[in-house]
């Protein structure tokens, strides 16, 4: 029997911060200090833009709250717009969601997963290429398929030993502090501080990739008890918690070895491992990443088929897509299916340019409908600051992106189009 509506109630606190943690602690964690070190040569420059990336995303997270606390239902970008602004801007968010949102970083997610993987098990390599970036995926559709309490108590468990294996990594790294630390000192001895800002913002805009996910609560709402209230304290505890470990581990990266030995580096991660106790640790810190990487996977899986089935309640898709029992069992095969298919046809470096002009400028977006949803019910001065701030960075960060990569940019808006051609001909269904 076909359900429309989610099980109301199912979720609970813990479940919403997992999910916030899972969707944002991936692969940008762990590689993205090594290529900002090289850029900006200089390790105390790198950890301030990982600070900035964190109250941007904080900010987000404030703004996305009072957003679900107005609209309890799941769905994310796609309920807010078109239930707030209008059906047609709705539309265009949910297909944001659906190409970059998730099925995107769900292949990045996976193809990061098989490179680290093909590394640490050298017998891997003679499996095709793709093999373990669709195992994954295919893993984590078994894992939400039928029964979302079981799918949601698995991602639980493996966030809680991601942030285990995270928490004794920066342990290991502290029990050497300071005498151990080769780049404490290289901190204040590298370039000027007044290094280039476009460079500075560039760093930015990768790091501002790896707070992605902050929001994701949000695709569930409708599934947790007391939706609103939940949903807003897990955006929140769950963004201010992983912002503690990015500070953390990779104040580690840049500050605990020489600058020489990592900035440029992909595997950042591994090699200070490595450094700090040897080849064995290593191979720990890469099962973290494997870790963290497939929660990615998971999270993502479960979130993103929520959104079409309210695109399916709504109308806008078939009702096939809608809930079939506690889940939206069709959408999530249409959405690994789809996640397969960029995983062979794209790379690493093509999704993450286009990841993050698209989903800078779709939570842009978002966020400035506060303005719009809220003008005859004022948001207090802090929310107003938060959201104000929110949009002018990631509209920025959009912008250097456009600049920078421009066929990947026309990629995204050709996605933004793509969403109002899907709303003219789901209009013109509906009407017929």
């Amino acid at each position: 029997m076909t359900s429309e509506a989610p099980p109301a109630n199912s979720l609970g606190l813990f479940s919403a911060i997992a999910i916030v943690v899972s969707s944002m602690v991936g692969a940008g964690l762990y590689t993205t200090s090594g290529f900002a070190l090289a850029d900006l040569g200089n390790p105390t420059l790198v950890m301030l833009a990982w600070l900035v990336g964190g109250v941007v995303a904080l900010c987000g997270a404030t703004s996305y709250g009072v957003l679900a606390a107005h609209f309890q239902e799941s769905g994310g970008e796609y309920l807010f717009l078109a239930r707030g602004v209008h059906p047609a801007l709705g539309v265009l968010a949910g297909l944001v969601s659906m190409i970059a949102g998730f099925t995107g970083a769900i292949a990045f997610a996976a193809s990061a997963l098989e490179s680290l993987v093909r590394d640490l098990i050298p017998a891997g390599t003679g499996l095709p290429g793709g093999t373990f970036a669709l195992l994954a995926v295919g893993l984590a559709t078994v894992q939400h398929l039928f029964r979302v309490r079981l799918g949601a108590s698995i991602q639980n468990g493996m966030v809680a030993l991601n942030l285990l294996l995270l928490t004794l990594f920066v342990a290991v790294a502290a029990s050497q502090f300071p005498g151990g630390w080769e780049g404490l000192n290289e901190g204040f001895a590298g370039k000027s501080a007044s290094v280039d800002p476009a460079v500075f913002a560039t760093s930015l805009m990768w790091i501002s990739l790896s707070y992605c996910g902050f929001n994701a609560a949000i695709y569930c709402s409708g599934e947790f008890v007391e939706r609103g209230r939940t949903v807003r304290r897990a955006l929140l505890l769950g963004t201010a918690l992983v912002t503690l470990f990015y500070i953390a581990v990779n104040a580690v990266f840049v500050y605990s070895v020489a600058m020489d030995k990592v900035a440029g580096q992909e595997q950042v991660a591994t090699i200070v491992a490595g450094e700090l106790a040897g080849r064995g640790f290593a191979w720990v810190m890469g099962l973290t990443i494997c870790v963290s990487l497939y929660t990615s996977v998971s999270a993502l899986i479960m979130t993103g088929p929520r959104i079409y089935a309210q695109m399916a309640a709504d109308g806008v898709l078939p009702r096939m897509f809608a809930f079939q029992g506690t889940t939206p069992r069709f959408s999530i095969l249409v959405q690994a299916a789809a996640a397969m298919l960029m995983i062979a046809i794209t790379s690493l470096q093509d999704l993450l340019t286009y990841l993050s002009f698209t989903l800078s400028l779709s939570s842009a977006i978002t966020v400035a409908s506060l303005f719009w949803i809220e003008r005859d019910e004022k948001l207090s001065w802090s929310q107003s600051i938060a959201a104000g701030f929110f949009v002018v960075a990631t509209t920025g960060i959009a912008l250097l992106s456009a600049s920078r990569h421009p066929l990947e940019s026309i990629s995204g808006l050709a996605t933004l189009f793509g969403g109002l051609v899907i709303y003219l001909l789901a209009s013109r269904w509906k009407s017929n």
